[in-house]
């Protein structure tokens, strides 16, 4: 065990210094997330290298295959909330318990899940109204990658048991192989091959293939206090309950997030192949400012989680603000400088070669990140909430900023203002703040307080 993770125990998360358990908790995750993100860049440059259509078909398809996997996350979720709870409680039993659980169901779910989608991804491609330069690009890609959905969820599964006892060092690590070996296949397949698109799904396949039989390895080590045991893997009926009830809201808070993601992209394809590759590249791009904010929510929820386990609302709230205050001080600065023109524009153009791309992309992240700030309020409550059990207010408010508030911008613009794609670039950054503003009145409201999450 690394001095790292020895600093990292729930004595700690309950006693010791919040800001060192922020730091400590968060750091590993910020390079596990930025390696997580590295997977989709790595497809991005290396299909930016092949052409427009191919970069515009995967940006397509992608949120389909997001909502599959962001329902199915629901239930790793409700996992890492009651593992928490549990640890802070010093009920490892029960913690062991519900982490068998979650990967039964999970396993079955992604099976099941991965076959239904390969059969109907063609419908769907096609209501999506690709054109024939993307249809093909699309349905193959999704098809291979979509093979991953086990894997990835081995490995969802893996970090959410380890994040929510503290340890944020092992995902980091067993991602880091992860995106090494992708990085390699990528231009060996994609280019050197000549596979194309379907290179590029045969990498991140491979990979996930071989990030999750460690990850397996690693839950069924029994020196852990949360391992895999077959005797705790038959269906308990309040267990099963805890779990739906906390995790099918965010599942259905997540899936629908992911379908309006769906249905932006076939908004965002009315405007060309061009405007989808650059809706995607300023994307994946704006996603790397937003890592740290992750992480330090990511922290935040095992923090708080732990705290109300084992009773102590005044330091779960302690911990909220100071990650809250942090990240939206951290995200205004770095929003501001990413949002100028030259370096917006020298960070979208290591993705394109092609000029209408490169400028439209640019665009859409400056606009994104100079109100990236509004993301860590909203984030960093979102995890309050979660980890608290209040996982049907964070879906109605999820539902609500995309469906409702992004949908109705976009409407106006498009419709009231003739402001073209850019109703699309402005709806996303203005129903971001708008949301933040929710998620800070219902803070404000104290109804987080009330723990939802039985452990004693």
């Amino acid at each position: 065990m690394s001095i790292w993770q020895k600093n990292i125990n729930k004595d700690f998360l309950l006693k010791g210094n919040l800001v060192k358990a922020v730091f400590m908790l968060a750091i590993p995750v910020v390079i596990n997330n930025f390696l997580q993100t590295m997977y989709n860049l790595t497809d991005t440059f290396w299909l930016g290298k092949l052409g427009t259509f191919e970069q515009a078909a995967i940006n397509l398809v992608t949120p389909m295959q997001n909502a599959v996997i962001n329902f199915g996350s629901g239930i790793t979720t409700a996992g890492a909330i009651l593992i928490s709870q549990y640890m802070g409680a010093k009920q490892e039993r029960e913690a062991k318990s519900v982490a068998n659980q979650i990967f039964a169901c999970a396993m079955i779910f992604s099976v099941v899940c991965c076959m239904l989608c390969f059969m109907g991804i063609p419908m769907i491609v096609d209501w999506m109204g690709a054109d024939s330069d993307t249809y093909a690009h699309s349905v193959t890609y999704l098809r291979i990658v979509i093979l991953d959905m086990p894997f990835l969820f081995m490995v969802n599964i893996f970090q959410a048991t380890r994040q929510s006892q503290g340890d944020t060092v092992s995902p980091m690590l067993l991602n880091f192989l992860g995106i090494i070996l992708n990085m390699i296949l990528d231009p060996v397949l994609m280019v050197v091959f000549q596979l194309g698109v379907a290179g590029a799904a045969i990498a991140t396949l491979v990979s996930k293939a071989f990030v999750a039989v460690i990850a397996f390895s690693f839950l069924c080590n029994k020196t852990k206090p949360v391992h895999l045991d077959v005797r705790y893997m038959k269906p308990e009926k309040d267990k099963i309950k805890a779990i739906l009830s906390l995790g099918l809201p965010s599942a259905i808070g997540g899936c629908a997030q992911q379908l309006g993601f769906l249905l932006l992209s076939k908004n965002v394809f009315f405007y060309g192949a061009e405007a989808m590759a650059a809706y995607g590249i300023g994307n994946k791009v704006n996603s790397l400012l937003f890592m740290p904010c992750n992480a330090v929510a990511s922290a935040t929820g095992t923090i708080v989680g732990q705290n109300m386990g084992a009773g102590q609302p005044e330091r779960a709230e302690k911990g909220y603000l100071l990650c809250r205050n942090m990240m939206v001080i951290f995200m205004f600065i770095g929003g501001a400088i990413m949002a100028t023109n030259i370096v917006s524009t020298a960070v979208v153009s290591i993705f394109s070669d092609d000029p209408k791309v490169i400028s439209m992309a640019a665009e859409f992240h400056s606009i994104l990140t100079f109100w990236c700030w509004s993301m860590a309020v909203y984030n960093v409550t979102n995890a309050l909430f979660r980890s608290t059990g209040h996982t049907k207010i964070t879906m109605l408010v999820d539902i609500c900023r995309l469906w409702v508030i992004r949908f109705t911008i976009i409407w106006i613009g498009e419709n009231l203002l003739n402001a073209g794609v850019y109703s699309i670039w402005y709806s996303v950054a203005i129903s971001n703040v708008i949301a933040a503003g929710i998620m800070y009145t219902l803070y404000r409201t104290g109804v987080w307080k009330k723990n939802r999450v039985a452990v004693r």
